[in-house]
């Protein structure tokens, strides 16, 4: 369990989990309870009198009467001393006051559990409150007790542990948290009067000061400098009344097993109303913390290891998560306060060390840390910080693989040449013999065999980062190398509509329709369709969709018509994720559509028919089905994120599965500029080789040059997503959405020039790879739809370069 920062009369806890880094989990396969140990002497308590006391108290604790209560100590946390809890198979944890003398508002163990209940009402992700205790005599002090998280606590900030991609997906995970928290309106959580509000950074220095001096033990003047600086250069709007976490860091926070995802924020003794930049600020230190303190193994510093973002990239993706500007007011006075705390708590630290309450282990590390975080912050409240960032190079860093990345791709390129290509001949032959078979659907034996190949090789559910931690450049030069056979995307389990609906479940799913969808989607045990389109609609504005999710009860009723429904037709098709109008009549057009997770085994989900493209069935995908839905009904908790949310989660799915499709679509046009190259070599016409004709020359030349122009496009997309996130990225996937589409158009369509009859032929796969490549301009919204859109960030771009000259 991750510890507290705390005032005078606190532990080493947050400051040490600076200072002394080692990782929680080895790894992601196994799980361990990690740093918990005997109860210390000094924080012993009648165990027998809590069993008895949860006994009657918490509902369920006594289900296993016949087992005993054990408790444990986290190591980590002696601020409030905080205790690992097993009863049979139930675990929980428990935070008390610590023994002895206290200040009067140190140590407010009521308040962390009003601030945990309010958040866990709404969603927010911490451990569940389950009982408070004001009653000092069961076990010495006031205590609550809270459910047991189970997951990871990386307590070494640079991650060395995991893959650079799974390092940015980490710590992108973290700055969204903490703007959501930032995001809340206290009043709506009935935290009314739970901080003073107006006025907290000074507040805060003057606490700070006055808790230094009462521990200082030697006269240290930057402590003196930096107290008088912070004082007189007070921002001007110290006014902002949002919830605080007080100690917002890395080795705070719970992270899923597997997943680069946040399932609780703990330690929130700390917390209050405030300015939410002094969070923000306390988290940005570690890009700044004095080399000559260890706080990393080995002393490494962040700055420059691959994979975690810059200062200035999280401080735009929390500006963009909170619609704020990126350009920080006063942040030099947010660092150096923050810098200021932290040697405040360090020379607490040392004084309880010396008054014997500390272990002695920590009375050099906390001594000799005060006067360089002191200086530290006197450096930063001199410099003049540009917090936005700077203007993005689209040459550079465009091809920077990590080397799992790199790996992968060797393993995908010999796989692919090895196995998957030889085995087109003989996967398009069946479909051909089985062309108007009932068998159609199905899918060749051979196709199972490669994907139980490719599973065993690791390489598997490519696409999903924080599954295979590679990046999403990583993943374009993967996916381009699949996109040169139609079924190779299948083999990987990487293909589409299956990627898109794993991604809304990994970023939007409850903990429920995980376990139910997505982990057998992972697996590859079943797969899945998509139903947006509707045919008596012009879906391409998407706020006309009519399919309607009423609530009925504790179920909704699931009512239209929808088409193109990719993947219905699969056999191991189970449930489809379907985007329906809920009507809300509060809110505005753009939230009155929600998506739930539709069986397809539910009575009154109907197959209509399949629907060609060109006149392919697409029968290895599972087609694309005219789908109605005719009282279809459903438990509520099929709803994903909640009602209204379904143009939120759309964006979130469509930004990634987009740029997908352009990924594979640049594999595409190397493999028809292959074959366009290979006729040209073989065939003669006019007593000259094609090749030898200059309009074929030149068509080969144009090829190249378009392929490499939309490669560098796609990289630059891929980059911004890994770097920005996909919402920041829009620009860069919308003309990637439109320029991919077309140029391959143009190069098959010069193939088939070249190749003649054949070209137009079940001889070779040009004709269908033209028919797939043609309909992506429509589908995942129309060409004209993305060009509206780049127009208008293009002009909103170039007005606010048009104001900032005037």
């Amino acid at each position: 369990m991750s510890c507290l920062l705390g005032t005078l009369a606190v532990s080493n806890c947050g400051f040490r989990g600076l200072l002394r880094a080692t990782a929680m989990v080895q790894g992601h396969a196994r799980w361990r309870e990690p740093d918990i140990a005997e109860v210390l002497p000094q924080h012993k308590f009648d165990h027998k009198a809590l069993e008895a006391y949860l006994n009657q108290r918490l509902p369920g604790f006594g289900a296993q009467p016949e087992t005993t209560l054990t408790v444990s100590q986290y190591r980590s946390g002696q601020s409030n001393p905080t205790f690992y809890l097993q009863k049979g198979s139930q675990t929980f944890v428990l935070r008390k006051k610590p023994p002895g003398s206290l200040l009067p508002k140190a140590h407010k163990i009521d308040r962390e559990f009003k601030v945990q209940k309010a958040l866990f009402a709404v969603g927010f992700p911490v451990p569940k409150p389950l009982l408070y205790c004001s009653d000092a005599s069961v076990i010495g002090t006031e205590f609550y007790v809270m459910e047991h998280v189970q997951g990871r606590i990386f307590r070494d900030f640079s991650l060395p542990e995991v893959s650079p991609a799974e390092r940015s997906a980490i710590y992108v995970a973290m700055i969204e948290i903490l703007a959501r928290l930032h995001s809340l309106n206290p009043q709506s959580l009935q935290l009314e009067g739970y901080g003073t509000g107006m006025g907290y950074c000074k507040r805060q220095v003057s606490t700070w000061t006055k808790q230094y001096q009462a521990a200082a033990q030697q006269d240290i003047p930057a402590m003196k400098e930096l107290s008088e600086w912070l004082m007189k250069n007070l921002p001007d709007n110290d006014n902002e009344n949002t919830l605080i976490h007080g100690d917002f860091k890395l080795d705070n926070i719970v992270f899923h097993l597997t997943e680069a995802r946040v399932i609780a924020v703990l330690d929130w003794e700390l917390s209050t109303i405030g300015h939410p930049l002094s969070d923000l600020a306390y988290l940005s230190v570690i890009y700044f913390w004095p080399r000559t303190l260890p706080v990393f193994n080995r002393g490494s510093h962040i700055q420059g290891i691959i994979g975690i973002p810059s200062m200035a990239e999280l401080i735009s993706i929390y500006g963009r998560c909170r619609g704020i500007n990126p350009i920080l007011p006063n942040w030099n006075f947010f660092l150096a306060l923050s810098c200021f705390k932290l040697a405040g708590i360090a020379q607490g630290i040392y004084y309880r060390c010396l008054l014997g309450n500390n272990s002695s282990r920590d009375i050099f590390l906390s001594a000799n840390s005060v006067q360089p975080l002191a200086e530290t912050g006197l450096q930063l409240s001199k410099r003049t910080f540009t917090t936005a960032l700077p203007p993005v190079d689209s040459t550079r860093h465009l091809f920077v693989q990590t080397r799992k990345g790199q790996e992968v791709l060797a393993k995908v390129k010999q796989f692919m040449k090895q196995h998957i290509l030889p085995a087109e001949k003989e996967v398009f032959e069946y479909y051909i013999q089985n062309e108007n078979s009932v068998d159609r659907w199905k899918q060749p034996s051979v196709i199972e065999k490669l994907k139980e190949m490719a599973k065993a090789e690791g390489l598997w559910n490519l696409f999903l980062p924080a599954v295979s931690g590679l990046s999403q450049v990583d993943y374009a030069l993967i996916a381009e190398e699949t996109g040169k056979c139609s079924f190779a995307p299948n083999i990987f389990n990487c293909q589409a509509p299956d990627t898109g609906n794993m991604e809304v479940l990994h970023l939007y799913g409850s903990k429920e329709q995980k376990e139910k969808w997505l982990e057998p989607l992972l697996r590859g045990d079943i797969t899945s369709a998509f139903c947006m389109t509707e045919p008596d609609v012009a879906s391409s504005d998407a706020t006309n969709i009519q399919c309607s999710i009423a609530r009925d009860g504790e179920s909704y009723l699931i009512n239209g018509k929808k088409w193109w429904s990719s993947g219905a037709g699969h056999p191991k098709c189970k449930i489809a994720v379907v985007l329906g109008k809920t009507e809300i009549p509060s809110m505005s057009r753009h939230k009155q559509h929600s998506m739930i997770l539709v069986p397809m085994d539910t009575p009154g989900v109907k197959l209509i028919r399949p629907l060609s493209v060109f006149g392919y069935m697409d029968c290895l995908h599972g087609g694309h089905f005219e789908v109605h839905f005719n009282q279809v009904r459903v438990p509520a908790s099929n709803l994903i994120l909640g009602e209204g949310r379904g143009f939120e989660i759309a964006q979130g799915r469509l930004g990634p599965g987009r740029i997908h499709h352009c990924m594979r679509t640049v594999g595409l046009a190397e493999r028809a500029l292959q074959i366009m190259c290979e006729r040209a070599a073989q065939r003669e016409a006019f007593r000259k080789k094609l090749y030898e004709h200059e309009v074929v020359a030149h068509w080969i030349a144009e090829s190249r040059i378009a392929i490499e122009e939309i490669r560098l496009l796609t990289l630059k997309a891929a980059h911004s997503i890994d770097t920005l996130g996909s919402a920041a990225a829009r620009k860069e996937i919308a003309m990637t959405k439109v320029a991919a589409p077309r140029a391959a158009c143009t190069i098959l369509d010069r193939a088939i020039q070249v190749c003649g009859g054949a070209g137009v032929s079940q001889d070779h796969p040009l004709a269908n790879m033209y028919a797939l490549t043609r309909t992506l301009r429509l589908a995942d919204g129309p060409d004209e739809v993305h060009l509206s859109a780049i127009a208008k960030m293009e002009l909103q771009k170039q007005s606010k370069k048009l104001k900032a000259k005037m």
